[in-house]
């Protein structure tokens, strides 16, 4: 049985799936494929080319740095052992079309890959828990809104999903009360909209207006002071949660505001932009 050895400095995922591909080519045949990620320093070549030597192995490899590939290059010959350099001549071509020199930065195709696949799942999130719905799971989100009706909860939480936040909002509705589960999360999460209830009455009507005029009190002006002033009643129940007032506040400035207000150590492990 032949033996390969798949070498990268990132995960080897792309390595093994080229590699793979090219062994559909050839049915029949027995291959053992053993992957090595991280690959970074030259003594790490140095090792995993004599376990190979030793193995029988030869060894395909997806190395972005000039200066490893050389030393696979220099070593693998050195101890007789064959080494397919994947990205080598792929990015000398690249390098010659774009008239641009590659970054050689390692691993740099899973961290884009992770961040792509983390906002699939932070926006799915932010759908499954838009307006109170599956309040047993809040404890999972980064990020929860609380505010009465056109405070906009939803785009401020997709806007957030979108910068990779798990982020879950729930609706203030008067005389109702909010779920006790609220009272469990940590304060540092929950963050409470409010706006002035001259701006949130011309808001109401106007979406008042586009669903025919059959809503009742939504846009009665002092139906929305007594709603405004039930949600501060909530809100008041809890001082560390955060207050932002949205009026006048564009959806970047607000989702600005709730990220610059989280903790240091969590806000500043995402790296968001609002620019």
């Amino acid at each position: 049985m032949s033996q390969i050895f798949v070498a990268s400095d990132g995960t080897g995922r792309t390595a093994a799936q080229a590699l793979n591909a090219a062994l559909t080519q050839f049915g029949g045949k027995e291959v053992s494929i053993k992957t090595f990620g991280e690959i970074r320093t030259i003594l790490q070549i140095h090792v995993l080319v004599q376990t190979a030597q030793k193995s029988k192995a030869f060894i395909v490899h997806t190395l972005v740095s000039d200066k490893l590939r050389e030393e696979m290059h220099r070593v693998a010959r050195l101890h007789d052992v064959n080494a397919i350099d994947l990205m080598g001549p792929l990015l000398d071509r690249l390098s010659h079309q774009l008239a641009a020199s590659p970054s050689e930065e390692p691993g740099l195709f899973q961290s884009l890959n992770d961040s792509y696949f983390r906002r699939i799942e932070t926006m799915q999130f932010a759908f499954n828990h838009d307006d109170g719905k599956r309040i047993e799971e809040l404890q999972k989100a980064e990020i929860i809104l609380m505010g009465v009706s056109r405070t906009f909860k939803t785009p401020v939480s997709i806007f957030l999903a979108f910068k990779g936040w798990f982020v879950a909002n729930i609706p203030i509705v008067l005389g109702i009360e909010v779920p006790e589960i609220i009272y469990k999360i940590p304060s540092h999460k929950v963050f409470c909209l409010n706006t002035l209830p001259n701006r949130l009455a011309v808001l109401r009507r106007a979406r008042q207006d586009r669903l025919g005029g059959m809503a009742g009190d939504y846009a009665n002006p002092d139906y929305v002071r007594k709603e405004l002033r039930y949600a501060q009643e909530i809100f008041n129940r809890e001082p560390d949660w955060k207050l932002i007032n949205v009026t006048s506040k564009s959806i970047e400035e607000i989702c600005s505001e709730i990220v610059a207000l989280l903790p240091k150590e969590i806000s500043g492990m995402k790296g968001n932009s609002f620019a």
